[in-house]
C-alpha cells in the first residue's frame, strides 16, 4: 500500500505543479501589453482588455473583461483620460489587483482646448516608450522581488532597442523636405511624435475620437492643405477614414497610408508589436511626405517679367530707329 501511495504521489505531483497558474498581468491597451511582455517574459500571463484594432477611447467593456480584471494580479493603465471606462470596470469587478500608471514621469502635453485635460498618446515617441517600460519593470520588481535580476535584464535589452528606434525615427524624419513636414491625420494622436521628431501636426478630431468633428475643424485642415501644398494625408487603423478621404479628394492629393495610433496590428500585419508600429508609421510617413510636389507658382518670376518688359521696349526703339534711317535714305 505504501508503494502504491508513493507511485501516486510521483505521478500526481508534476500535474499539480503544471496546473499552477502564472500570476496574471492585465493591460488596458495593446501597446502597453506588448511592452509589458518584453519585460515579464514567461513569468506572467499577459492579457489585454481592448482587443487589437479596437479604439480604446470609445471602448465598452464586456462581462468577460470584468472577469479578466477580477482575477488580475497587476493592472497596467495609460491614464491621462485614455481609458475613461476603466475606473467603473475596476469598481464593478471587485479586483484586488495593483493598478499601475505607466505614464508616470512622462512630460505631458496639456490640452489647449479642455482645462485639466492631457494628451494621452505619450507612447507615440520611442523615448516615452522607455519610460513606460521602466515603470512596468519597477512594478514587477516590487511585486515579484525574487525575479528582480530577470526584469532588470529584460528592461536593459528592450531599452537599447527603443533607443535605436528613437534615433532611426529622428534620422528618417530629417530626410523629408522641411516645408513638407506636415502630418495630417484623422485625430490628434501624434503630438508627442511630432514634437520629439520635428514635424507639424494637424487633425480633424481632437485627442479623443469620442469627440464630434466641427465644420471649423474641417475648414482649418482644408486651409492647411491648400496653403502648404502637402502631398498626402493619413488615415488611422482605428478611426473612420471618411472625412480624411473627402479632404484628400477635394484637394486632389493622396492618402499617404494607414497609420497605427491607438492599437498595434494583428500578428500578420505590418505592425504586430510596439517597436514595429513605430517603425512602420515612420516609414509610411517619410515615403508619402517626401514625394516631389509640383509647384503651382508660374515659372516667370517678377525679375523675368521685368526683363521681358525691357526687351519689349528695346525692340520698339530698334524698329523705330530702323524706320527713321529708312526714310532718311529715301528722301
Amino acid at each position: 500500500m505504501q508503494k502504491f501511495l508513493i507511485l501516486v504521489a510521483i505521478f500526481v505531483n508534476p500535474l499539480l505543479v503544471s496546473a499552477k497558474e502564472k500570476p496574471k498581468l492585465v493591460a488596458t491597451a495593446s501597446m502597453i501589453s506588448d511592452i509589458a511582455q518584453n519585460i515579464v517574459g514567461d513569468k506572467f500571463k499577459v492579457t489585454t482588455i481592448v482587443p487589437i484594432g479596437k479604439d480604446p477611447h470609445t471602448y465598452e467593456p464586456t462581462p468577460g473583461d470584468a472577469t479578466m480584471v477580477a482575477y488580475a494580479d497587476v493592472i497596467f493603465k495609460n491614464d491621462l483620460t485614455f481609458e475613461g471606462w476603466l475606473l467603473k470596470l475596476i469598481t464593478n469587478s471587485g479586483t484586488k489587483a495593483d493598478v499601475v500608471k505607466v505614464t508616470e514621469g512622462v512630460s505631458i502635453i496639456k490640452s489647449l482646448t479642455y482645462a485639466n485635460s492631457a494628451d494621452p498618446h505619450a507612447w507615440m515617441n520611442a523615448s516615452n516608450g522607455i519610460i513606460y517600460a521602466e515603470n512596468i519593470k519597477n512594478a514587477m520588481v516590487k511585486y515579484d522581488a525574487t525575479n528582480k535580476d530577470f526584469y532588470e535584464n529584460n528592461f536593459k535589452v528592450y531599452q537599447e532597442k527603443l533607443q535605436k528606434m528613437d534615433q532611426y525615427i529622428q534620422d528618417q524624419i530629417l530626410t523629408i523636405p522641411e516645408q513638407q513636414r506636415i502630418l495630417i491625420t484623422s485625430h490628434d494622436a501624434f503630438q508627442y511624435y511630432g514634437r520629439k521628431y520635428g514635424i507639424r501636426l494637424e487633425s480633424i478630431l481632437g485627442t479623443s475620437t469620442d469627440a464630434q468633428a466641427q465644420t471649423s475643424d474641417y475648414t482649418k485642415v482644408d486651409k492647411v492643405i491648400r496653403e502648404s501644398g502637402v502631398p498626402a494625408v493619413f488615415i488611422e487603423t482605428t478611426v473612420n477614414p471618411k472625412m480624411l478621404q473627402q479632404l484628400a479628394e477635394s484637394n486632389d492629393i493622396t492618402i499617404g497610408g494607414s497609420l497605427f495610433s491607438d492599437s498595434i496590428g494583428s500578428k500578420d500585419s505590418a505592425a504586430p508589436n510596439y517597436l514595429t508600429m513605430l517603425k512602420y508609421n515612420t516609414d509610411v510617413i517619410v515615403k508619402a511626405l517626401s514625394r516631389k510636389v509640383e509647384s503651382t507658382i508660374p515659372i516667370t518670376t517678377v525679375e523675368g517679367e521685368n526683363n521681358m518688359l525691357l526687351y519689349g521696349i528695346l525692340g520698339v526703339l530698334f524698329i523705330g530707329a530702323f524706320f527713321i534711317v529708312y526714310r532718311s535714305m529715301n528722301q
